[in-house]
């Protein structure tokens, strides 16, 4: 791969346009030989659970849910904030393929050579 990308995804039902859009530039990402990781925090973690956004479906784009999964099938990461998935007492067993919680020294040590970022 030619370098990284993280893509931070703090919404999912409650703006699903901007968590729809995330997906969109994390695909392009890891098509473009970047290794992308999509870290989902605040709402965003609702993402992490299997079903969740199988209703979600942006006029203009893919249904949310095949965009996950094409992201995923593509070598991309889906990063799940721990403190933010606990708050919300998600079940980790319905974890989606791909999915890992992780604490926030994670994220940091992604980011730390100066990878870009995009923030939905």
């Amino acid at each position: 791969m030619t370098g990284k990308m993280c893509v931070n995804l703090t919404c999912s039902a409650d703006d699903t346009d901007k968590a729809t859009v995330a997906f969109v530039i994390a695909n392009a990402a890891v098509a473009s030989d970047r290794d992308t990781m999509v870290f989902l925090n605040v709402e965003g973690v609702r993402l992490s659970q299997n079903g969740f956004a199988d209703d979600i479906h942006e006029e203009g784009f893919a249904p949310l849910a095949d965009l996950i999964s094409s992201f995923v099938g593509a070598g991309g990461k889906v990063w799940v904030c721990s403190p933010c998935f606990k708050k919300r007492n998600l079940d980790e067993a319905a974890l989606i393929d791909g999915a890992t919680i992780v604490g926030g020294a994670k994220l940091v040590e992604f980011l730390a050579d100066g990878s870009p970022s995009v923030s939905y």
